[in-house]
């Protein structure tokens, strides 16, 4: 892999989720070493500092079933110029999170310079909510409806009118659905390699598929990576956490699978909660598999 010129975004968004803490996540994962990490593997590293976000203190939920939609829009509006930018200038956006609903800013951002892209999503949860659907009226479970032109009105006005082709999205890891989320999905042209595809098939076999999914036909492929895709036994740091996960190691080859084939243009980690973690176990795990998306190897 050539090296790349990154541009690191830091999202200290944290009103999508009920567990505070992830606004603290880009620290942490900075703290651990990326941007040193990426350019020992021959990357050139320009961090662009955090968005600013306000506090969930400092503002209240007015739609109960869609909690804090305005305050998230604002930031996802000034995430996707961010990205746009960076992607202007040939560079690879690795965007830092915050909650996971900011993936709507960062696929905006992308749609504004690629026509086609193919979303590689690696997550516990579909994330394929809506308000009618929630059972808690948080966004961060509800992103790939807005992405693909399924969501609510105030989430698809985010994507500014592109939208990406749901039958480009895989989903890998996924191990936790809401009942009427599981019905949406498995209804959608959606590809959905869950826990149990992973255990029948073997990852490697698995990643094969989705990366085919998410390069057939497609001009750019984004990575959005939930760190709650890893069992808690790995990574702590996490409000969300289902035991059953990917290992450690899994992870790792997912990404260096990911890396060898050489087609990504963009990612972003997501819903890393240092409040939660063990001496930051979490946020250096975050660190290590970007740079194994982005090329690291151990020999």
């Amino acid at each position: 892999m050539a090296g790349k010129d990154v541009r690191i975004i830091g999202v200290p968004l944290d009103f999508g989720a009920d567990r505070r803490g992830v606004d603290m996540g880009p620290s942490a994962i900075r703290y651990a070493g990326l941007a040193e990490r990426l350019m020992r593997i021959g990357h050139r590293v320009t961090d662009l500092g955090n968005l600013p976000v306000p506090v969930p203190e400092s503002r209240l939920p007015l739609d109960p079933h869609l909690k804090y939609r305005d305050e998230i829009a604002r930031v996802c509006r000034r995430l996707a110029r961010t990205v746009e930018r960076v992607l202007a200038e040939g560079a690879f956006p690795v965007v830092l999170g915050g909650d996971h609903s900011l993936a709507m800013g960062t696929v905006a951002g992308i749609l504004r310079r690629r026509a086609r892209p193919g979303l590689l999503w690696l997550d516990a949860h579909g994330d394929f909510n809506t308000p009618e659907t929630s059972p808690s009226g948080n966004i961060h479970g509800m992103p790939v409806t807005a992405i693909t032109g399924r969501g609510p009105a105030a989430l698809n006005a985010i994507m500014g009118g592109r939208f990406v082709d749901l039958a480009r999205v895989a989903y890998v890891g996924v191990r936790t659905l809401d009942r009427q989320e599981a019905a949406r999905l498995r209804a959608s042209p959606a590809h959905v390699f869950s826990m149990h595809e992973i255990d029948r098939y073997g990852l490697r076999e698995v990643m094969a598929r989705a990366l085919e999914v998410v390069t057939a036909g497609t001009d750019a492929v984004h990575l959005s990576f939930d760190i709650d895709v890893v069992d808690p036994l790995y990574a702590p740091g996490s409000g969300t956490p289902f035991s059953g996960g990917l290992t450690e190691r899994e992870a790792h080859l997912a990404l260096e699978l990911v890396a060898e084939a050489d087609v990504l243009t963009s990612l972003e980690m997501v819903e890393v909660n240092p409040i939660l973690d063990v001496q930051n176990r979490t946020g250096a795990l975050a660190a290590d598999l970007i740079a194994s998306a982005l090329g690291a190897r151990i020999i």
